[in-house]
């Protein structure tokens, strides 16, 4: 099944996407967490995963819809949320989104030109 998706890996989080058939067009992308026991205790991936939910949801409008999004977060991600806290683990899981998903993410560096 992953051979027929994208995916792209940080430090962090590796995200897979899968295009999803049989859908109609205004079915939302859809969310698959893993969060194994490396990464922490239960309450550290509790809120890991509650995090990444919530990130995923802010970026929703800008995934594609039809897609099925899996998000595996990697030993390290407890500590960097602690660190850099959850707009920086969002911010890494909206560019990641968009290299899976082919799409143009916005760059942070560049201030906008409007």
């Amino acid at each position: 099944m992953y051979r027929r998706g994208r995916s792209a890996a940080g430090r962090q989080l590796v995200v897979y996407a899968f295009p999803r058939e049989d859908v109609a067009d205004t079915d939302p992308a859809r969310l698959g967490l893993s969060v194994s026991r490396k990464v922490g205790d239960a309450v550290t991936r509790n809120r890991v995963k509650r995090v990444l939910r919530e990130e995923f949801a802010r970026r929703a409008a800008a995934v594609l819809a039809q897609l099925d999004v899996v998000v595996i977060a990697r030993p390290g991600c407890a500590q960097y949320l602690d660190e850099q806290g959850s707009a920086a683990l969002g911010a890494r899981l909206g560019e990641l989104l968009a290299r899976a998903t082919g799409s143009e993410a916005p760059d942070s560096r560049q201030p906008d030109a409007a």
